[in-house]
């Protein structure tokens, strides 16, 4: 199957449902999933019923959620659900979250829904088919010099190992205060890469790649005209420790950036 496009109405639906639970429901009990980490009641709830959809309107398709895990093992098509991307943020009452749900085949996104429910906005994508926000295809920007370039970057680590991952994260954004015009922290890479697909930022450096977070906004952003790659350059997957992406000029450049100031002892494994 090649043809991802029929199994986008599919998606929509479903986080139509999250939607609902996301703007009408209290964060509620905060559940504690190791150092400075946490899922809120609505993660939890938005999972149950999205697994539950999917897996009646799709059953030949496995499903792999943030919090709850994989159902099935089969099939080469995976269902990945982040239920809010961006939980700190919702917990706080900050509009910068959302929901991310994308298809993969076997290692690479091939399918995307983000919809931020409190800003009312919804970017889709399926591979080879163009990105939109809404009705409105989607062009990355073009803007080709890094010092004319806003660029988003990912959280700070938390957790174990988070010191030596958070000298390298350091490393990089003091390097990129100096080289870019503006660098912004979302706390959402979902929103992250959706913003870049719409040329709201130039470039994107997140120097971790949880699949649940990045595939939806990867497929999103590259059908919007990114190289999204790993921190070697290579091209962007499951697999990968990093997600950098732009234009084809700034990409580059960011690629460049990272591996000068990323010591090869903080190299950092997927997920």
């Amino acid at each position: 199957m090649n043809d991802y496009r029929r199994l986008l109405p599919i998606a929509c639906e479903a986080v139509d449902i999250a939607r609902e639970i996301f703007l009408t429901r209290i964060p509620g009990t905060i559940t504690a999933k190791g150092d400075r980490d946490m899922a809120s009641e609505v993660d939890f709830a938005i999972e149950q019923k999205l697994a539950a959809f999917l897996r009646a309107r799709t059953p030949e398709i496995d499903f792999l959620g943030e919090e709850g895990g994989r159902q099935g093992g089969t099939s080469d098509l995976t269902w990945l659900l982040d239920p809010v991307d961006g939980t700190v943020n919702f917990i706080h009452g900050s509009p910068l979250c959302g929901i991310s749900l994308a298809l993969m085949c076997g290692r690479e996104p091939v399918l995307g829904v983000v919809d931020l429910p409190f800003l009312d906005l919804r970017y889709t994508a399926t591979k080879n088919g163009g990105a939109r926000c809404g009705d409105r295809k989607l062009a990355v920007s073009s803007t080709a010099r890094l010092a004319e370039a806003v660029v988003a970057i990912g959280d700070y680590a938390v957790g174990p190992g988070s010191a030596a991952k958070n000298r390298t994260r350091l490393a990089v954004t003091g390097r990129l205060a100096s080289a870019a015009q503006r660098i912004r922290m979302h706390g959402s890479a979902a929103i992250d890469l959706v913003w870049l697909a719409e040329g709201r930022v130039d470039g994107v450096v997140i120097m971790s790649n949880l699949p649940w977070d990045m595939a939806a906004g990867v497929v999103i952003a590259r059908e919007a005209g990114a190289m999204v790659v790993d921190r070697d350059g290579s091209q962007h997957n499951a697999d990968s420790s990093a997600t950098i992406a732009g234009n084809d000029k700034l990409c580059p450049q960011l690629v460049r950036l990272v591996d000068d100031n990323a010591r090869p002892a903080h190299h950092e494994p997927p997920g």
